[in-house]
């Protein structure tokens, strides 16, 4: 947290830059107010790059227009109808938003827009009080008539007004909280928790893609873990994500000491830490944290109870892959994250196989084969997903993959099986053979590429012995 003095030099500095200086001279010109709010005033006053210019202002949409228009390099109005008028001043993207004075239906989420004439009432209609600051342009006055700088100084989240107003008239405010919990590391005052927890039923008015934003937010932030917990424990996650409060009365079998619900927020946490330490992942990685998170989420059907009372949960990584599937395609997530997520959790149990025996190279092949792109993430995910605290198991289990991570690189060093392929395409396929294109060139070419996962490379010559061999024997 950064001294008042210190967060106000810094925005002094910021309104000094040369757009948003022309800015402020040219709306005091025209006779409008202008004012740098909420998130751009927050982050200086925490210390955090300040990269969003957000401006509210006493001046109607086509009044903004008329001002930027003249100094900006482009201005677009797709926001017009909700008072938003974006700009662009050399690599600085701003948005310029009217005074607002919205109403709710309380049937929608979204607001009956109506447009205010007070930078103070603008403010107290925002979600939280730390956003809810704003400065004053050119003069750099502070405004703050909800407590935002108390509230900050205790780094704690509350609404400028009762929190069941605020999160009725607006129930993605709830997932928010859960966000900013994770984003600035505060905590919820107990007020605003329990409104949550009361109003969680209100969240499915909402559209769904809206609700999937912000969950994609709140996993995209450095430690999305006490978001997470506090979606759990509000109620919220029931029903954006039930799968994940589900996870709470299992027994992890790799772990007695914890339940699955913590075992699982411990494998997120520990793969964001490897995201951030290995080269190959560019992160923060949204398909790598949601694979994490939901990778046991076909525990709770595959629980069963045998002998002894030993607890199993077999096959739950393909029950898991089908579930999360279809929770993503709910959630309206694009075809690759569905796609990606679902096949690293049906993955994510196949390197305990190596830990117990050491495989072939054609398993080793076949590994990689079935990740494809994936494998770097497959890494660690499976990294990630050793939580014992039995040290010795923990190093058998991360030696044990480290020399299948050597192999792979061995392997593809000589073989090139970062993209197995056979020795012969389909063109050469049907030449051979006098095929034209159908099943049976299908039917050759996964023949060819089993012998290349089984044997490495064989070729052109000796794959096309061996093709016809095949299909002599096929049809003779």
């Amino acid at each position: 947290m950064e001294s008042v003095a210190t967060a106000l030099l810094r925005l002094g500095e910021i309104a000094a830059s040369r757009h948003i200086a022309r800015l402020a001279t040219a709306f005091a010109a025209a006779g409008h107010e202008l004012a740098l709010v909420g998130g751009p005033v927050r982050d200086a006053f925490l210390g955090r790059p300040v990269n969003d210019f957000d401006f509210t202002t006493s001046a109607t949409p086509d009044e903004i227009l008329a001002i930027v228009r003249p100094i900006a390099d482009a201005h677009w109005d797709i926001g017009r109808a909700f008072g938003t008028i974006g700009a662009r001043f050399g690599g600085d993207t701003v948005e310029i938003t009217t005074y607002r004075a919205d109403s709710y239906d309380g049937e929608s989420r979204k607001p009956v827009v109506a447009f205010g004439d007070s930078l103070e009432d603008d403010l107290v209609r925002r979600d939280f009080t730390v956003n809810a600051m704003a400065l004053r342009l050119p003069d750099l006055v502070l405004v703050d008539p909800s407590g935002g700088m108390d509230d900050l100084l205790a780094r704690r989240l509350t609404t400028p007004g009762a929190p069941e107003v605020s999160f009725g008239d607006d129930p993605l405010r709830m997932m928010r909280a859960a966000r900013f919990t994770a984003q600035l590391g505060f905590t919820v005052d107990e007020s605003t928790r329990a409104a949550m927890t009361a109003l969680a039923d209100r969240l499915p008015i909402v559209s769904v893609e809206r609700m999937s934003d912000e969950l994609t937010k709140l996993l995209l932030t450095d430690d999305p873990v006490p978001g997470i917990r506090l979606l759990v424990e509000s109620g919220i996650a029931e029903i954006v994500l039930p799968e994940i409060p589900a996870l709470r009365l299992e027994v992890d079998e790799h772990a007695h000491h914890k339940d699955v619900y913590e075992h699982s927020l411990t494998v997120l946490t520990q793969a964001i830490d490897l995201e951030k330490a290995r080269p190959g992942i560019q992160g923060p990685d949204l398909i790598l944290r949601l694979a994490s998170l939901l990778h046991d989420i076909g525990k709770p059907q595959t629980r069963r109870i045998e002998g002894g009372g030993i607890v199993t949960f077999h096959h739950h990584d393909v029950v898991g892959a089908k579930l999360a599937a279809r929770r993503l395609k709910h959630l309206r997530f694009d075809k690759e994250t569905i796609v990606s997520v679902s096949k690293l959790i049906e993955l994510h149990l196949r390197f305990f196989g190596y830990s117990e025996g050491v495989w072939t190279d054609s398993a080793v092949r076949r590994y990689v084969r079935d990740a494809g792109p994936l494998v770097e993430r497959l890494h660690i995910l499976t990294r990630a997903d050793v939580t014992t605290r039995n040290v010795r198991k923990a190093d058998r289990l991360s030696f044990a993959y480290d020399d299948l991570e050597q192999r792979i690189a061995d392997i593809a060093e000589a073989e090139g099986i970062a993209a197995v392929r056979p020795d012969l395409d389909g063109e050469q396929i049907m030449a051979i053979l006098g095929l034209s294109p159908g099943r049976e060139v299908g039917e050759a070419y996964r023949y060819l590429l089993e012998l290349r996962l089984d044997e490495g490379p064989l070729g052109e010559d000796e794959a096309e012995r061996r093709l016809r061999k095949w299909h002599a024997e096929r049809v003779g």
